[in-house]
């Protein structure tokens, strides 16, 4: 009787060993799926944390590919700095005190400063110390007559970016810079390194993948304490691929030159079959080896960043008033409309009235009554007023965007490029990108202005080197580029025809003839021998921000079978294309003519 009652006042103790049991046996199972989260689940995230621990990678940096010229000229390749280092996991305490002695009788440098380098990399776990850098090719060579004796110790070679030819087609080259902490997080699954460079503009950048490389490096072994056991072999860094442009070193060196007294400007030179470029300059330009410097002095960095001439802009690739060389596109409208055919002949007069003002004549008195062909010799205003006003606004427009205009060009390096402006009523209606739509109308004025290419329109080098382009070759849109990477692909591809009459074009083109043979560009033969006949036209623009005109001058040769193009145009120097943009063109022509 006492027992039942014991038993049932404590009726826990008969529990006790299945309440254990299941404890024990839920904690046995809360282990074995934790194993089996660790060993089989994540397995290999635990394998390389572990490895990560184990393995230290000591890097190669690779070598960018060199960027060529069309002859196979040097324009950017790398240039080595020498480091002396140790990798302290290969030399004893006992031998470094010998070799600092050596080393410091050998390059005349204090051992102190070596022993704190030397300590400081200890300090810090380092398996790459640096103790010397920058060395000369003397000093390198005098660590070469020692090598034998210095174990441990090696030359390591870090590359930096060199363009030999400093300032020249700095535009087109682009440059590489060190990459951002930022960009790191992204690119670091991409195989870049911490302050690893990478293109930043130009060729650099639109062929990063082409020309970077990939690194390389030793992998080596530590302990728990981090102290080296064993190297576990070596993988080579690639070397970067080697790119080939389409640029002539010669034709780019005298583009470079021609602008040199010129406050800013650009130099277009292509060939008008395919749109591959032989040179393209812009001024003003920069030291690409800037970009190179370790230590960059604020003198330098204002002068290219905080300039008001902004040196980085390049002005092949930038829009501005077209002035007469704009005509063609007007010429071209009148023909296409069918309003004013090949044989329309009108009057030129000193002035004619659109709207509230009256647009004068460029010799204030007219050159009487002409057609089309003499229109473009003389570069008369008042025809090509009245072709315009005639068309209107949006025939002109689509002409324009079937030469290219209003948009990209297609050239590699569009990060660069702007896509410029062509009036038309829609973009009038919509506000003229800024003010309000509707209450900004198409007025009379706008049509005698964007006739001679001028406030309405503004359009880029590059793009006036296609329109140009499509009448020298006969009819065909070209994709302007800069690497002969790229030549297979556009040769395979056909040529864009562009919907426009082969007889107008021909109008057109025989007009640009006579413009040199005997109206505003007759001096591009002066001083120049056996040069296949050229056509061309000449172009004045004032600056639609109230700066001094531009000049301009385009031509293209021979003028039938045409194999060269140029576009000059001169930034804010007045005095007319004739005068200031044709010998620039000039000298190009010469230099061409003569290597031909």
């Amino acid at each position: 009787m006492k027992n039942s009652n014991f038993n049932n006042k404590f009726p826990s103790f008969n529990r006790q060993p299945l309440v254990f049991y299941l404890i024990t046996t839920f904690t046995f199972l809360l282990i074995l799926i934790r194993l089996i989260f660790l060993q089989l689940l994540n397995h290999e995230t635990y394998k390389k944390m572990s490895d990560e621990n184990r393995i230290r990678l000591i890097s190669t940096q690779p070598i960018r590919g060199r960027i060529l010229d069309k002859n196979g000229l040097i324009l950017a390749d790398s240039r080595f700095k020498y480091s002396l280092i140790i990798k302290p996991q290969y030399v004893s305490k006992k031998a470094w005190q010998q070799y600092k002695s050596k080393i410091s009788k050998l390059f005349n440098i204090s051992s102190d400063s070596l022993q704190k380098k030397y300590s400081d990399g200890l300090k810090n776990k380092n398996f790459s110390i640096t103790l010397l850098d920058d060395l000369k090719v003397d000093q390198v060579i005098k660590f070469k007559e020692n090598e034998n004796i210095l174990n441990g110790l090696e030359i390591s070679i870090k590359t930096i970016r060199n363009y030999p030819y400093k300032t020249v087609a700095s535009h087109v080259i682009g440059y590489t810079q060190p990459i951002t902490d930022s960009e790191f997080n992204i690119l670091s699954k991409k195989g870049y390194k911490l302050n690893d460079l990478i293109g930043r503009t130009g060729i650099e950048f639109v062929y990063e993948d082409h020309i970077r490389g990939e690194w390389g490096g030793e992998m080596i072994e530590v302990n728990s304490s981090g102290t080296f056991t064993k190297s576990l072999g070596i993988k080579p860094s690639k070397q970067g691929k080697d790119l080939e442009l389409t640029i002539d070193l010669n034709l780019q060196l005298i583009a470079e030159e021609v602008l040199k007294d010129k406050n800013g400007g650009a130099i277009i030179v292509m060939d008008p079959r395919d749109g591959a470029i032989r040179a393209m300059a812009s001024k003003p330009t920069f030291d690409l080896n800037f970009f190179s410097k370790e230590f960059k002095p604020e003198k330098e960095y204002n002068a290219l960043f905080n300039s008001p001439a902004k040196p980085l802009f390049n002005r092949a690739l930038n829009a501005y008033d077209p002035g007469s060389v704009w005509k063609i596109v007007t010429a071209i409208a009148g023909l296409e409309s069918g309003k004013f055919p090949p044989e329309t002949s009108l009057e030129t007069k000193p002035c004619i009235t659109y709207g509230s003002q009256c647009f004068r004549e460029h010799n204030d008195l007219g050159f009487g009554t002409i057609g089309y062909e003499d229109a473009l010799r003389v570069s008369s205003n008042t025809f090509f007023y009245q072709i315009g006003y005639g068309v209107g606004v949006d025939e002109i427009y689509n002409v324009s965007k079937k030469l290219g205009f209003a948009a990209l060009s297609g050239i590699e390096i569009s990060e660069q490029e702007n896509v410029g402006l062509v009036a038309s009523s829609q973009w009038a209606k919509k506000g003229r990108g800024w003010g309000e739509p509707g209450r900004t109308p198409w007025v009379p004025e706008d049509i005698a202005s964007m006739s001679i290419g001028q406030f309405v329109v503004q359009v880029t080098p590059i793009q006036i080197a296609r329109a140009y382009a499509a009448i020298a070759n006969g009819g065909y849109l070209v994709t302007p580029h800069l690497s002969k990477k790229e030549d297979q692909l556009l040769i395979n591809q056909k040529r864009i025809k562009i919907d426009i009459d082969p007889n107008n074009l021909q109008l057109v083109k025989n007009g640009l003839r006579k413009v040199v043979e005997s109206g505003t560009g007759v001096s591009i033969n002066y001083g120049v021998s056996n040069l296949p006949p050229v056509s061309g036209k000449t172009g004045t623009a004032e600056d639609g921000e109230g700066g001094s005109d531009h000049a301009w001058f385009v031509c293209f040769t021979p003028s039938d079978k045409s194999e060269l193009l140029i576009v000059a145009f001169a930034q804010n120097t007045p005095g007319g294309g004739s005068v200031h943009a044709l010998p620039m063109a000039r000298e190009i022509l010469k230099v061409w003519n003569e290597n031909k």
